[in-house]
């Protein structure tokens, strides 16, 4: 089975930015045990910028883009040493794949995207993807790495999508932004 599991900031760092070890030290546990079963697993993480915002000592989320870019900058660095440090305990080789809107627009910067994630796969690897918020400026492009991760689900025709979230489902708008989104149990 080929799957995409994205996970959020808020799974994975505490309130302060500061990494949630026991969190992120049980999801690599469980993504190596699926690859051990002979799973294929993409990931696609979001964090970078909260990872930063710890690391660089920030009181909270910066508002201007500058600064959302430079801690994404920072906190990426954070983000797969860690990853690979984790997923190097269970034998798993990571890769690093950022990408920007473009390169989801573009038809061949998206076939690339897609071969280059094929033959990661192919050779075992575990691809970590993340939005390039260094560079990006809209949302920081692709709109959310929900969005990023069923795209990438059905690019690569993965047979399952799972979203790690604070969210409790899919909803018609975001439910922290609209109180009167609707929750919908099913999507056909």
């Amino acid at each position: 089975m080929k799957a995409v599991v994205k996970v959020g900031t808020s799974t994975l760092a505490h309130a302060t930015g500061r990494l949630n070890i026991r969190r992120i030290e049980g999801l690599c546990k469980v993504l190596s045990d699926l690859k051990n079963a002979g799973h294929q697993i993409i990931l696609v993480s979001s964090g970078a910028i909260g990872m930063g915002v710890g690391k660089l000592g920030l009181p909270g989320r910066p508002a201007d883009m500058p600064t959302k870019q430079a801690a994404a900058a920072v906190g990426q660095c954070e983000l797969m040493y860690t990853y690979d440090k984790l997923f190097s305990e269970y034998s798993h080789t990571v890769a690093q794949i950022l990408i920007t809107s473009e390169d989801l627009a573009d038809p061949e910067r998206s076939e690339n995207l897609h071969n280059t994630l094929a033959r990661l796969l192919e050779l075992g690897a575990l691809p970590i993807v993340n939005e390039n918020d260094t560079v990006s400026t809209a949302e920081i492009a692709v709109g959310d790495n929900d969005t990023l991760a069923a795209r990438l689900c059905r690019s690569l025709e993965a047979e399952l999508l799972v979203i790690l979230s604070d969210i409790d489902g899919l909803y018609t708008a975001d439910p922290y932004a609209h109180p009167e989104a609707q929750l919908l149990r099913r999507v056909e």
